[in-house]
């Protein structure tokens, strides 16, 4: 009985060796699981449903032979693949989740998150997060050609890697105290997310000293980063790129 957790893989045609590694991931890890959750930012990025690629599409296929084969799989939003809807999903198998999804790992809730909502002290990025996830904004981008949305989104990547390269590492962590205040709210003792890329299990204390667990996926650049958890418990695992 095992359940697998991954996020940011960050697929792009520009990295085709981490493509093949998640391919062969699906065909062969993810099929002797009993679930696999994506939390966000599976691709690089990603301009909207009509618009794939080769990658966006190689990996539809495989996530529908998995699902196929009987292994449910869930993805969550990321901040780089936010606009991934039905089309996709009804393609691939895969099962939308809302962001802040509380689920029943082994007789234990856990609250599942992107992650990118805890890092608070980045006001210029949370800005930008409820302008880009604003309905009417998507439905103006969607409504582009796809040759203009691949020239904005190109444009919008360049600027994240500049700012990406100038922020202090702290602000691009979570803030303790969302962490906290997520946890009490959903009444969870334990929470799974990605987007720092800092692989780690965290053991800390919220509110009236109860304990509770941070678990970080890592991201899939110089290795892949999973997360299995059986009954025995967590277990974060690297994956060879090559």
């Amino acid at each position: 009985m095992t359940i697998l957790f991954v996020s940011d893989l960050h697929l792009h045609t520009s990295r085709p060796a981490v493509t093949d590694c998640f391919l062969r991931f699906l065909a062969d890890t993810a099929s002797q699981a009993d679930a696999l959750y994506i939390l966000g930012d599976l691709f690089e990025s990603w301009i909207g449903d009509d618009a794939p690629g080769t990658t966006g599409a190689q990996v539809s296929t495989a996530l529908r032979s998995l699902v196929d084969r009987g292994v449910p799989c869930s993805f969550m939003h990321g901040n780089r693949d936010f606009l991934i809807a039905r089309r996709f999903a009804a393609q691939s198998g895969i099962n939308l989740l809302a962001d802040e999804t509380v689920i029943e790992l082994y007789g234990k809730r856990a609250l599942l998150m992107h992650g990118d909502t805890l890092c608070t002290d980045d006001h210029d990025y949370q800005r930008y997060r409820k302008i880009v996830h604003w309905p009417p904004t998507q439905a103006l981008y969607l409504a582009l050609p796809v040759s203009s949305r691949k020239r904005i989104e190109a444009k919008l990547r360049s600027k994240s890697m500049e700012a990406h390269g100038s922020k202090p590492a702290m602000l691009m962590d979570v803030n303790q105290q969302a962490v906290a205040a997520v946890m009490e709210r959903h009444g969870v003792s334990l929470l799974i997310h990605g987007h720092t890329h800092r692989p780690a299990i965290h053991r800390f204390e919220i509110a009236q000293h109860k304990p509770a667990t941070r678990i970080v996926l890592g991201d899939w650049y110089e290795q892949g980063s999973v997360l299995r958890w059986t009954p025995s418990g967590p277990e974060l695992q690297s994956v060879c790129l090559h």
